[in-house]
């Protein structure tokens, strides 16, 4: 009876600790080269694992072609001129300013200077001094501060709070210089989730934002992070305020798809249940985020970042075909979610996109098939 005991325990042991080990959040077993379901991602015209951008969600060649040459010469100039000519209320504008800041606090991080040295992200600070009445820089600067509190130092600690106070500070000064961009204030919602807004206070910041720009994805999505459970809501609020979004969404806009970035933030960290992939839930956030992909115009700045989701979520529902529909509109760029919580973006996109190769021709499918 004792063996009897010891062997259901072993399995039950099994049952729990094997789909974690084989399905946690953002990771799938990756199948071995030279196995019968192997398949080659190369045959599609799919860029190489070692070359693909982590930098960006999809292309945007001037904002490239500016981070190279403020990046080699250190003169913020044509950071500056290409600011100036991006629309204010746009999501491409929100997106630079993220993109300049992460390059200088990258910068920063690779060469923190030294007796005699010249720290990196130099021409930031040079921006500011020279630039003090400038709006784009000031956005740039108060972005840069927010993405290094977070990662330099940790929520709720002394260091954290100092850095975020100075980036707030560093926001006030930004939206005075241009009142009317959405921007200053859409960074500021990630204050608002590391400084513990009330819920008041947040409703207040989030008025702000829809008196500029009430369509703006990466507002809604910058604001679902607070309404999350493992911040400062619950996973009831977060559907709800997701839902909301995409219910007064006009036709071509991406907030339809803001149920299936609620369903991510809210992933079970080990799932014990059989086909959650094609659950009513999921199915339903999914076939929204299809919705939005197909009238979404095909310039939209946000349009990849649905399309990278939406390559997880296929995948996951074994639905093969449709996520090779996606990959062949996003490959080659794989800075969004999921692969950027990865420490290794390129390599957890190119699992993902071996496995939509696989079950797309264990089902039939070929290069030829696949429309382009």
């Amino acid at each position: 009876m004792e063996i009897l005991w010891v062997l259901m325990a072993v399995v039950l042991l099994a049952f729990v600790l094997l789909p974690y080990l084989r399905r946690r959040r953002g990771g799938i077993e990756q199948v071995p080269p030279g196995h019968p379901d192997a398949a080659d991602p190369a045959d599609y015209g799919f860029v190489r694992e070692e070359e693909l951008d982590i930098r960006m969600p999809g292309p945007d060649q001037d904002l490239l072609d500016v981070l190279d040459l403020v990046q080699r010469t250190g003169d913020y100039k044509a950071a500056q001129q290409l600011l100036a000519g991006t629309e204010t209320e746009g999501e491409l504008r929100w997106q630079r300013v993220q993109a300049f800041a992460g390059a200088a606090a990258l910068e920063l991080q690779q060469r923190p200077g030294g007796v005699g040295e010249i720290p990196g992200g130099q021409w930031l600070r040079v921006w500011r001094a020279e630039q003090p009445k400038d709006a784009g820089g000031a956005a740039v600067h108060a972005e840069f501060l927010v993405q290094q509190a977070w990662r330099t130092s940790t929520p709720g600690t002394d260091d954290f709070r100092i850095i975020m106070e100075e980036a707030r500070s560093a926001l006030s000064d930004a939206a005075l210089l241009a009142p009317g961009d959405p921007v200053p204030y859409i960074v500021e919602l990630s204050v608002a989730r590391g400084l513990h807004y009330s819920r008041e206070e947040f409703e207040q910041l989030w008025l702000k934002i829809l008196d500029r720009a009430p369509e703006h994805m990466g507002a809604h999505l910058a604001a679902l992070h607070y309404w999350c459970e493992k911040w400062h809501g619950s996973r009831e609020l977060s559907y709800r305020f997701a839902e909301a979004a995409a219910a007064r969404a006009p036709r071509g806009s991406l907030l339809a798809a803001m149920p299936l970035f609620a369903v991510f933030e809210h992933l079970p960290e080990v799932n014990l249940v059989s086909g959650f992939y094609q659950s009513e839930v999921v199915t339903k956030a999914i076939h929204g985020a299809l919705h939005a992909v197909h009238t979404a115009r095909p310039d939209d700045p946000m349009l990849a970042h649905v399309r990278h989701l939406l390559v997880f979520f296929l995948v996951r529902a074994e639905r093969w075909a449709e996520a090779m529909d996606q990959l062949i509109h996003v490959d080659g760029h794989v800075g969004a979610l999921p692969w950027t919580l990865s420490p290794d973006p390129a390599a957890e996109f190119a699992v993902y996109r071996a496995l939509a190769v696989a079950g797309y021709e264990a089902n039939g499918g070929s290069p030829a098939t696949l429309p382009h």
